[in-house]
């Protein structure tokens, strides 16, 4: 996971995303994992993990 061009390191699961975001100074509270102007989701979206 990136923020700008900043690694976060690697999500395992959404409350991994979340987490990193947090770190990165977002209230969680604000946090939508379908949100496209938050996130964008490579190979995926927030439904999809290996």
């Amino acid at each position: 996971m990136t923020a700008h061009t900043e690694s976060l390191g690697f999500a395992h699961r959404p409350e991994d995303v979340v987490e990193f975001l947090r770190r990165a100074g977002l209230d969680p509270a604000d946090i939508q994992l379908d949100d496209p102007n938050l996130i964008e989701w490579r190979g995926g979206g927030p439904e999809v993990w290996e």
